[in-house]
């Protein structure tokens, strides 16, 4: 279930409990518990989720949840965690997103450490709000709405791709692009076009873009949000000729021309909003490169690209960011 609108905070305790959430073990972090202190008091127990590669900190909280249905209030990491531990320990889980991850959209995770099978799940119940889920603030948010972007490009040309991701996915382009027109954000546009793109992704899956930038953040520490806008231009020009249709309506969605080129400088006009900067501004260097195209060429996300870029490509998009 799915409640999007101003009124999902104040909804969100009877959501809960008419959602079979009783007795349940709050996720989140200290910034989420003071945006919505209501949903910590009616809370079991509320564990704080670490900073850190998510198979750590799913590991770190997961015996404190002792088997109760999870509900996760926060961003990707936090909901991706409640996600791992709860396909590890076959639960139901909840989330009310504070950022523009659209992990509450996806089965996409990784498992808490130590848990071998892998066991993908998604939440029974998302409440999206608005201005909890745009309430980054600015440039963070519009680095936060390039990785939402990001989905929506993906889920273009996937082979798992199919006419209702796409349309999700061009419409959470042009709301993301409406949301970051003026000087002041546009939250609804910027939070619905997240919910979206994160939808259109659960869909039709991820390639060679997130492939590569979360192994970015793994490998070397950078900041999720901030690799994510620093790498889409880059990637929007790697499909220009594998996926040329897709990425002029892309450019289109966006209010580009439909002309080779326009989509990148679009995309290029909004990452400017994130004032993200190149890698090497967050620790990534070119001694890192090798690594990272070595393990980015060995992930089978990589095969969602069509002519997937060889580690050749690979590395000199990455020169490029560096």
């Amino acid at each position: 279930m799915i409640r999007f609108g101003v009124g999902a905070l104040a909804e969100a305790p009877d959501l809960l409990r008419a959602s079979g959430f009783k007795n349940y073990a709050l996720l989140t972090t200290e910034r989420g518990q003071e945006q919505f202190p209501q949903v910590a008091e009616n809370a079991y127990l509320v564990a704080h989720v670490p900073h850190g590669p998510v198979p750590e900190v799913a590991a770190a909280v997961r015996e404190r949840v002792n088997d109760r249905p999870l509900v996760a209030l926060g961003g990707g990491r936090v909901i991706d965690a409640a996600k791992a531990i709860a396909g590890a320990d076959q639960l139901r889980s909840a989330a009310i997103p504070t950022t523009l991850s659209g992990a509450e959209m996806t089965p996409f995770h990784r498992m808490p450490e130590g848990v071998e099978e892998l066991q993908h799940t998604r939440p029974a119940l998302v409440l999206g709000a608005p201005g909890l889920m745009a309430s980054q603030p600015m440039p963070d948010l519009a680095a936060s709405a390039m990785n939402a972007l990001a989905h929506a490009f993906e889920a273009l040309y996937t082979p798992r791709s199919n006419p209702v991701a796409r349309m999700a996915a061009l419409r959470s382009a042009e709301l993301i692009a409406a949301g970051l027109a003026d000087a002041e954000p546009d939250k609804p546009s910027l939070a619905l076009g997240a919910l979206l793109a994160g939808y259109a992704s659960g869909l039709a899956g991820f390639a060679v873009h997130h492939a590569v930038c979360q192994t970015i953040v793994r490998m070397t520490g950078s900041p999720h949000a901030q690799t994510n806008a620093i790498m889409l231009p880059h990637f929007v020009r790697v499909m220009e000729l594998r996926a040329r249709e897709e990425t002029e309506a892309f450019g289109v969605a966006l209010g580009a021309e439909r002309r080779r080129g326009a989509a990148a400088e679009a995309v290029e006009r909004l990452v400017k909003k994130a004032e993200a900067g190149k890698l090497s501004y967050y620790g990534v260097e070119a001694s890192h490169l090798s690594a990272v195209v070595e393990a980015v060429s060995a992930r089978a996300e990589l095969q969602n690209t069509p002519e997937p870029p060889s580690e050749g490509e690979l590395r000199g998009v990455l020169e490029r960011a560096l």
